[in-house]
């Protein structure tokens, strides 16, 4: 799919599952040249074609879903019955055909149908199974169905989001999905380069619950070794003070972090109150912490009749760790974004022009791309079955007269 010469160029994915920590893998294996079908049924398409906004126009089609499109750019897509007569065998050419398999169904969900990783590494022997529930294949809790949400907040991350005196916050969208799916993507590569070398396929049990946990270290570390528990503290910070975000002109906002008292000198004549520096009440950051409404007030004061980025800015000019707080318009024509081309502008077939999103990093002698949007339900079906497998046109037709493709 694309004319530049890709590391991952001649590497096969099978992707079954849909939403976002299976598909997420895929993507980004695409983006490096992998060849990654997308498997869904007619009767059960991907859940993010159907279940989630945003849609284009605010319609919802079964091609016109922003987080289907966003999950699988470049990608091909098939419709494949594993329900109907003949869908199990169509299914297994399919995985023979493959180096790797994704999926993130519920554990046991491929084995019941007849693709189970023992099953299927019969004929394919140094397959490269990589399955990403929620809860891994074992435990008490693998059989639990559930969404990012959900994990988030079993993973400790919404105890420790919000304020203080309040309630838990519930993360947006599928956070947890990320942090596994990005895990999941190095150790697919290990497996590969470890197949080159040996000749072995590989297994991977991957649980996006565990996975999630690495990115409150800290806190776990906090309580093993010295028994305290994380508690929620709004926008406090334990080093950094003042630590918050103050509303600018036009509805913007600014964050800042002032983590040292060299730092806290810089800031209080940038926010216009030199006198700070020598007042008894900010000499460290413990004091500064117990007086932090005063701070607060006064930067807030400031910030006020400020635009975001030009308050941002003076503070970055002072040495003081301050970003504009940058909305989802913002994202798109953000300066550093634009310089590294994380966005790349591909015409979907429904959605018309879209900005896909190019994984944060990039290889200096086969880079990556997005060379194409992602796929309609089901568009690929010929281009996969018939030239990938090799189906002849009387098999073809016969899967389609039994509704398997």
């Amino acid at each position: 799919m694309s004319g530049v010469p890709q590391a991952l160029e001649g590497v096969t994915v099978v992707e079954f599952g849909g939403y976002a920590a299976g598909p997420w893998i895929g993507k980004v294996l695409a983006n490096f040249g992998a060849k990654v079908v997308h498997v869904e049924s007619r009767d059960r398409p991907d859940g993010f074609r159907l279940q989630y906004p945003p849609y284009k126009d605010g319609k919802i089609g079964i091609n016109r879903s922003g987080c289907f499109s966003y999950f699988n750019d470049s990608k091909y897509a098939v419709t494949l019955d594993v329900k109907k007569p003949g869908g199990v065998e169509l299914a297994r050419r399919l995985t023979d055909w493959c180096d790797i398999l994704i999926e993130n169904m519920r554990p046991g969900v491929m084995a019941r149908i007849g693709l189970g990783y023992e099953v299927l590494k019969e004929t394919n022997a140094d397959i490269i199974w990589l399955s990403s529930c929620n809860m891994g294949q074992t435990g008490p809790r693998a059989p639990t169905g559930g969404f990012g949400s959900q994990l988030s907040a079993l993973a400790g991350f919404s105890g420790l989001t919000g304020e203080a005196d309040g309630s838990p916050m519930l993360l947006y969208g599928p956070y947890i999905d990320f942090v596994a799916a990005l895990v999941s993507a190095p150790a697919v590569l290990a497996a590969l380069d470890r197949r080159k070398r040996t000749g072995e396929g590989a297994y991977f049990d991957v649980a996006q619950y565990e996975c999630g946990l690495t990115f409150i270290a800290g806190a776990l570390f906090d309580y093993h070794a010295n028994g305290k528990i994380a508690e929620r503290a709004g926008n406090d910070d334990p080093v950094a003070a003042p630590h918050g975000a103050y509303r600018c002109r036009d509805e913007g906002w600014l964050a800042v972090s002032c983590w040292s008292d060299d730092e806290f000198a810089r800031l209080a004549p940038a926010v216009g109150h030199p006198e700070w520096a020598d007042d008894p009440r900010f000499a460290d950051a413990a004091k500064r912490r117990r007086n932090i409404a005063a701070l607060d007030d006064g930067i807030a004061a400031w910030s006020a009749p400020l635009d975001a980025g030009e308050a941002a800015a003076a503070l970055q000019g002072a040495r003081v760790h301050a970003y504009r707080v940058n909305t989802m318009a913002d994202l798109f024509s953000d300066p550093g974004l634009g310089h590294r081309r994380t966005w790349r502008v591909r015409r979907h077939g429904e959605i018309d022009d879209q900005a896909y999103y190019f994984p944060g990093f990039d290889l200096s002698e086969t880079p990556g791309d997005v060379p194409g949007p992602a796929p309609l339900l089901g568009h690929d079906n010929d281009i996969v079955f018939r030239e990938f497998l090799g189906l002849t046109e009387e098999e073809y037709a016969t899967h389609v007269a039994n509704g398997v493709i």
